[in-house]
């Protein structure tokens, strides 16, 4: 990004003519992200360019996080999140001259967020951390939320996109793929059941966050304690399984999804262990029964939908996702799908659970 245009950003948040200095902050993927810091005061701010190629609608994103916002500093439930800036336009979102859509909020002090989550330690305070964020909302009004990503986390939508991958494929990459498609197809009762969910009183649409992993976590550098989420561009409505499943694949594989020592996919026991504990834990009695007895599909539906895509994307000529040699999403999407089956062993050996 333009340093100029950086500057120009900064002060519509900060005010012109500060004595500011900026840093790039994070490394993320998708924004890009600053601390911009007043010299003479020395407070500081979060400032974002919102990457409106995943993010379509960034007024949207402006009016979740006000109806965050307030809603937890209108309720005494111990929750925060940092505190949204306006900009010299009066809005929480400045577009400049080459229709970048800016944002900043609070800088919080003496915080940082940890790369991985080392430990079952971790694990546990990560996914307990992310349920409390949900339960703290609970009594929000889903209905004021957008929907930022369409169809995000919306199973049947993806097995869509899988079956209309095969249908438009090559011959080549059709045949190449046979058996990680044969072996997707047979589990489709993982849409069934989240089909099951989609109108059921049992399975509530609750506050989700969507990118549940311990770098959007932030911790208190003196006490090591858990002070709030951060990165709230995808909280939108969701189901149970949603931030329980991320985390569940994310965090428990012995190896990361671009991997292809296929011999050492595993599921760490522990760690699984720890983050269903935590999860519970945070969300406390907000869960119903069905919630509760059907929680091991978290794990299940996450993992099999980014099987799905990855073929998907594989089948479609590597259109969305990013590789660095070719067959990428093909080995991504074995990946993903041994997770599942070693997930699968897992469930039935330590909880007597089956989802087929």
């Amino acid at each position: 990004m333009n340093n100029s245009i950086v500057i120009k950003a900064a002060e519509q948040f900060v005010g012109d003519g500060s004595d500011i200095s900026i840093a790039p902050i994070g490394n993320g993927l998708i924004n890009h992200t600053y601390k911009v810091e007043n010299n003479i005061d020395k407070t500081a701010v979060v400032l974002q360019a919102l990457n409106t190629n995943v993010f379509k609608k960034p007024e949207d994103i402006a009016s979740n996080y006000k109806e965050l916002y307030q809603f937890l500093q209108s309720h005494a439930n111990g929750s925060r999140i940092p505190a949204p800036i306006i900009a010299s336009n009066g809005e929480l979102i400045w577009k400049d001259a080459d229709e970048n859509n800016w944002r900043a909020t609070e800088f919080i002090n003496d915080s940082f967020s940890p790369t991985t989550a080392v430990d079952e330690h971790s694990a546990f305070t990560v996914a307990k951390s992310f349920a409390s964020f949900t339960k703290s909302l609970s009594q929000l009004d889903i209905h004021l939320l957008k929907e930022i990503i369409p169809n995000f986390h919306n199973l049947s939508f993806r097995y869509s996109q899988f079956e209309e991958a095969i249908k438009n494929a090559s011959q080549d990459r059709l045949l190449k793929s046979t058996h990680i498609i044969a072996e997707l197809r047979q589990r489709k009762k993982l849409v069934d059941f989240f089909e099951l969910t989609q109108n059921s009183k049992d399975y509530p649409t609750r506050v989700m966050h969507h990118d549940c992993k311990i770098t959007n976590i932030l911790f208190d550098k003196n006490t090591g304690s858990v002070i709030c989420p951060v990165d709230l561009d995808t909280v939108m409505p969701g189901k149970f399984f949603s931030d329980l499943g991320d985390m569940i694949r994310s965090m428990t594989c012995t190896v990361d999804e671009n991997s292809i020592a296929w011999e050492d996919i595993n599921i760490r026991a522990d760690f699984y262990k720890a983050i269903l504990s935590g999860y519970l834990e945070g969300i406390g009695d907000i869960f119903t029964e069905e919630e509760k007895k059907n929680i091991h599909y978290s794990g299940l539906i996450l993992i099999y939908m980014q099987s799905l895509r990855f073929i998907a994307d594989n089948l479609n000529n590597d259109v969305y996702y990013k590789i660095t040699y070719p067959e990428q999403n093909l080995s991504r999407a074995m990946n993903q799908l041994l997770l599942l089956e070693k997930l699968e062993a897992f469930l039935e050996k330590e909880y007597s659970f089956s989802a087929y």
